[in-house]
């Protein structure tokens, strides 16, 4: 006979899966014994309360690892978890057509359930998100947003030398292709049995779109294609954008530019990113209208940003695409050496754009961040790149999320700005050497004490990421920077 424990667990899990309709009461001694398989028929030694589906998942888990199930480490933890939550996710088909069936009621009925189906099921990893660090820093553009991102899992040391051992393979042949949609996992790569991916067409071309497993931001998702090719920016993509925009009114999307340096983690796929976050740049002013010279149904300005950015507005999405077109067109060949700004040297390409769009009062409005990849001896990282006097802070790339405000700053921070905090304080600390300099100019700005030290640190991490911002901006917010801009735009509207 079965340990009443043991069977309690299981069968509490069976209850809740059951309770989503994948599977009707008949399938109950059947969900049981499939379980059973997995985790072992033996109760826990140690059991707390349990009282959701997440409670119970962590449950079987430990007790197949008690059983022998598995071994207690990251990878075989997440494969399970995966496996055990995939029990209560419908098939790709049962999604896809029930997300379309909502959609005839409204877009945001279907996106509504889809994200509560990848929350529910684990796929959104939303207690690991709820560890973040997140806070608003005030500046001339607006509040910024600055978050530290404690949630991806660090790499386990076991799975990093079990991985070198591992053959290698190619399948799936990156984490945002479509094949990973029920992928089992492996060492060093992510478990994906519970992953769904809604299709749509966007230019005839089957495109996925899922939610991002650690979200930055409200529903934060991504757009996919079908086919493993480098991300590109050009009309296509405008087009893509705006399409998106049409199918998910409440939703923003946009790509991460296409070239290294100022391009996102992941160039070898072509994908984009949405949600339902509304950006510190999304409401920042427009500085300085300009006429667009073709496009009168078009309104165009710059934007009072760090970076340097073009706002385009209109009802019409071909005239739209075909202004956002001819701006890339003359920006991947423009130079301005006086400003360091050189299209291309030695046969590399150096400019490309980050297209964000968003519906606005019945408009559609696109934001074109001018980007330019370029090294130098002086920056080796980037020109316009976070400078090295930064890099303490923030080193990595200024891909789309931070080009709108939002920082996505590194774990390390955690616990390095807790020493930072003691050295202000004349505390025995730890603290990095490559925080001395910061810390010695904030301890000659400031007077801290216990109660105002950790604010002062984290307003000033903001006013470092505002640093970080300027030093991507192509054109600076200077009179020279901003006079500069505008030959651009007087280029523009020579061609």
């Amino acid at each position: 006979m079965k340990n009443e424990q043991s069977t309690s667990l299981v069968e509490q899990f069976v209850t809740e899966i059951l309770k989503k309709g994948t599977y009707h009461e008949l399938d109950r001694r059947y969900l049981i014994n499939r379980i059973y398989a997995m985790v072992g028929e033996q109760p826990l030694e140690k059991t707390t309360a349990v009282n959701d589906l997440l409670q119970l998942q962590d449950a079987l888990i430990e007790a197949a690892i008690q059983n022998h199930k598995i071994e207690a480490n990251p990878t075989d933890r997440e494969i399970l978890g995966a496996d055990l939550m995939d029990f209560m996710t419908p098939t790709p088909y049962g999604v896809n057509t029930k997300f379309w069936d909502l959609y005839q009621k409204s877009p945001q009925t279907a996106t509504a359930y889809f994200y509560r189906l990848s929350r529910d099921n684990d796929y959104i990893k939303t207690r690991a998100i709820a560890k973040n660090i997140e806070f608003p820093v005030p500046t001339d553009y607006g509040n910024l947003e600055i978050t530290i991102n404690l949630s991806k899992p660090e790499k386990d040391p076991r799975a990093i030398a079990l991985a070198q051992k591992t053959v290698s393979t190619s399948y799936p042949q990156c984490q945002l292709c479509l094949e990973n949609e029920g992928y089992e996992g492996r060492v060093g790569y992510p478990a994906r049995g519970n992953h769904r991916i809604v299709r749509l067409q966007l230019d005839g071309e089957t495109w996925g779109f899922q939610y991002s497993p650690y979200a930055y931001f409200a529903e934060h998702c991504i757009f996919i294609s079908e086919v493993h090719r480098p991300m590109h920016i050009d009309r296509t993509t405008f087009q893509n954008l705006v399409a998106i925009t049409k199918l998910f009114p409440d939703y923003f999307v946009g790509s991460n530019a296409d070239l290294p340096i100022v391009g996102g983690s992941m160039l070898s796929h072509d994908h984009y990113q949405g949600g339902k976050h509304e950006f510190p740049m999304a409401v920042a002013a427009i500085e300085k209208p300009f006429e667009l010279n073709g496009f009168a149904n078009v309104s165009a300005g710059i934007v009072k940003w760090p970076m340097s950015v073009i706002r385009l507005k209109s009802v019409s999405e071909s005239a739209l695409v075909s202004a956002a077109t001819k701006i890339l067109k003359v920006w991947q060949n423009y130079d301005d050496p006086k400003r360091d700004i050189r299209h291309e040297t030695n046969g590399e390409n150096h400019h490309t754009i980050t297209p964000i769009v968003r519906q606005r009062a019945g408009r559609f409005e696109m934001d074109l961040v001018l980007r330019d990849n370029q090294t130098s001896e002086q920056y080796p990282d980037g020109i316009f790149h976070p400078h090295q006097d930064v890099q303490h802070i923030k080193k990595e790339n200024i891909g789309l999320i931070e080009v709108m405000g939002r920082a996505i700053l590194p774990a390390r921070l955690k616990a390095e700005l807790l020493e930072v905090q003691r050295y202000l304080l004349k505390q025995s600390n730890e603290m990095k050497p490559y925080h001395k300099k910061w810390a010695d100019q904030l301890q000659e700005k400031y007077q801290f004490t216990a109660d105002n030290v950790q604010e002062i640190v984290d307003q000033e991490v903001g006013r470092v990421f505002l640093r970080v911002l300027e030093d991507a901006g192509v054109f600076k917010q200077t009179t020279d920077g901003q006079t500069g801009f505008m030959k651009f735009i007087h280029k523009v509207n020579e061609v």
